[in-house]
């Protein structure tokens, strides 16, 4: 069973699987609230950063797993926890583990554990396998507060040596930390004064005093207003000094224990991934005017997952901010800078979200009374030279009206909207994806580093940058189309830079997705699809699909194994997906309450091995088994794939 995947031997197994598959990356994906705790430290929320987090971290790596790949890890605004809408720079205090506050002399006593004890008390009656945000938020801030005020009181004679060093030792790291984020952390105080101030973060409406909008464009002071700006900025630190320094201090916590989880990875041979999102936080938007472009808003055209589109009300980078007028960086590249540079000191890689929105994103009027109407009429902004209504687009196109599709046009947001460009179009393009390959290579990471979630849509001038760089895509195979050899999504259609998965955060789960096709009569045609890809050599593919058709959990380990077999190199699963776990986590275009709760539960160690012996949760042995089998009939892989089965009874009887 795979409840012993800490065993030497298995871990020597998979790592062999692994080569002979030619995978170079086994990544597992897990947002920040979605983290077992333990009993005596779970308050509603989970996180990397506790010890039940880092218990997981340990688990996921002795399955054979090699990268943690996080979701997005920024302030969230208090009514949508999606962590897509979250800050750049300062990090969720909900992802602050307080148990070792409490307990870790490391960290000087600056908790109570009695005020701990009381927190999780009032959090017994939630579901520990749901993430509660409201009630978290709540916890955190009454807990971190007293944390603070704690770690702000004089040294007291009565405390003993250690923990005076301890937290003597914090001060000067918290100093240091002050120093290097000076910035961001400026601009992240006086953005929560003022949302504090007028009660909401509609920054647009925060009209000052005199009724001038001074807050709202704090940061965009007219040239003879500098000095006002900059007076007001002063007094709102100034009049808020407690609330600034228990920011920064939240800050600097989550900091550290970000860095320790990093030195547990490094030891365990993890690697961490961070997500670049593409959306900025309200407090992004409102901290760097400088970088955005007011008339419109970025959002998703119509795709075969979302017909209808998506009005994210993103903010859209200002084209004229990417270079500066006398040559090199201008603003918006100067900020994605220092955005990478503290993602690669903190992280080994990158997912980056929604790449297109860094090339060509899809933009609509920022000013509309329908978003959604407004964004099935939207455009790509670069690429569109000669639009009647939205002609202000046309001084931005990179592309030429000679670049597009003949007419008849297909829809704008077609793939093949621009079929042409040359190589200087392709480097203007580029710009912001030269930053992020640039800011890899600077800190000794690599392009294999650099994971791009391209979905169902390339459009040419992103299939351009990608190849530029020599980066690959997401191929998510349970939306593949068995019909249509061509398909993006199908296995063998990708490249060996891609990553390829089974599903993601935003899909349902594979244990899910097998029921569906069960009760909409696609089992058997999925079945046989599959069997052709994995029956080994010299067996009819016919009894590999029958017995599939027949068995749910067969069904869905050769989805996975699948995954193991296709040219990429890089295979992500998603925490759901390996748990086997039916619910879903996000359901994209809609806002539903469970959107963004689900999470690991408490007793996943368990609930994983009863899970595999029944075949309703990845077996990963029996998964690279599988794979292995399907290759060539050399001994090498006949014989690593039979020492797999064995570690797998039910995959074994599955296959009798």
């Amino acid at each position: 069973s795979s409840k012993s995947a800490g065993g030497g031997e298995l871990e020597g197994l998979v790592r062999e699987a692994l080569r002979l598959l030619d995978v170079r990356r086994l990544a597992i994906s897990v947002h920040d609230a979605c983290f077992p705790a333990d009993a005596d430290e779970d308050v509603g929320r989970g996180s990397p950063y506790s010890r039940g987090g880092l218990r997981f971290v340990a688990w996921a790596r002795g399955l054979g797993f090699d990268v943690l790949q996080l979701g997005p890890q920024g302030r969230t605004p208090r009514d949508d926890p999606s962590p897509y809408r979250g800050s750049i720079f300062a990090r969720s205090p909900l992802s602050v583990a307080l148990a070792p506050l409490a307990d870790d002399p490391a960290w000087g006593g600056i908790l109570d554990r009695a005020l701990l004890d009381s927190a999780i008390e009032r959090s017994r009656s939630i579901p520990r396998e749901r993430v509660a945000h409201e009630h978290a938020l709540v916890e955190h801030e009454r807990l971190l507060a007293a944390a603070w005020r704690e770690f702000e009181v004089s040294p007291r004679a009565g405390l003993p040596a250690l923990v005076r060093e301890a937290r003597a030792e914090h001060r000067a790291a918290l100093a240091r930390f002050e120093h290097e984020n000076r910035d961001w952390l400026e601009r992240a105080s006086v953005f929560e004064a003022l949302r504090t101030e007028y009660g909401h973060a509609d920054f647009r409406s925060w009209s000052g005093a005199d009724g001038s909008g001074i807050d709202a464009r704090l940061y965009a002071p007219a040239r003879d207003r500098v000095a006002m700006h900059a007076g007001r900025i002063r007094e709102i630190l100034a009049s808020n000094e407690a609330r600034v320094s228990r920011l920064r201090f939240e800050q600097y916590v989550a900091h550290a224990q970000h860095e320790r989880l990093r030195r547990a990875a490094r030891d365990l041979g993890m690697r961490l991934y961070a997500d670049l999102q593409v959306g900025f936080a309200p407090e992004d938007e409102w901290s760097h005017p400088e970088c955005v472009l007011d008339v419109y808003r970025m959002g998703a055209p119509p795709s075969r997952t979302n017909p209808e589109g998506q009005p994210w009300d993103y903010a859209v980078l200002d084209p004229d901010a990417y270079d500066a007028p006398a040559g090199g960086a201008g603003p918006v590249r100067h900020l994605l800078r220092r955005r990478l540079d503290r993602i690669f000191c903190d992280f080994d890689g990158v997912r980056i979200d929604h790449p297109h929105g860094l090339v060509c994103p899809f933009v609509y009027d920022a000013d509309a009374e329908d978003p959604g109407f407004a964004v099935r009429h939207g455009a790509r902004l670069f690429c569109s030279p000669d639009l009647e209504d939205h002609p202000t687009l046309a001084r931005f196109a990179i592309a030429r009206t000679a670049d597009l599709h003949a007419e008849p046009r297909p829809e704008r947001w077609a793939d093949d909207w621009v079929v042409r460009l040359d190589e200087a179009q392709v480097a203007r393009y580029s710009r912001l994806f030269d930053e992020i390959v640039e800011a890899a290579l600077r800190h000794g990471s690599g392009r294999e580093e650099i994971a791009c979630e391209v979905l169902s849509t390339l459009p040419y001038p992103l299939r351009r940058v990608l190849e530029r760089h020599g980066l690959g895509r997401f191929r998510v195979t349970q939306k593949a189309s068995i019909a249509d050899p061509r398909d993006g999504y199908r296995s063998e259609n990708a490249s060996p830079e891609d990553w390829i998965m089974a599903g993601n955060h935003d899909t349902p789960p594979v244990w899910r997705v097998v029921r569906d096709w069960a009760e909409s009569g696609q089992t058997a045609p999925r079945a046989s699809w599959l069997a052709e890809r994995l029956a080994p050599a010299g067996t009819r593919p016919s009894d590999l699909a029958s017995r599939m058709a027949r068995d749910a959990g067969l069904l869905a380990h050769g989805l996975f194994a699948d995954l193991f077999t296709s040219p990429a190199r890089q295979v992500m699963i998603f925490f759901a997906d390996v748990l086997g776990i039916e619910e879903s986590y996000n359901v994209p275009g809609i806002r539903r309450a469970e959107n963004w709760t689900l999470r690991v539960p408490p007793d996943y160690v368990d609930l994983h091995a009863a899970r595999c012996a029944g075949l309703r949760a990845l077996d990963l042995p029996f998964a690279f088994a599988l794979a292995l089998r399907s290759g060539p009939a050399d001994s090498g892989r006949r014989r690593i794939a039979e020492a797999l089965l064995a570690r797998s009874p039910a995959g074994r009887e599955a296959l009798r």
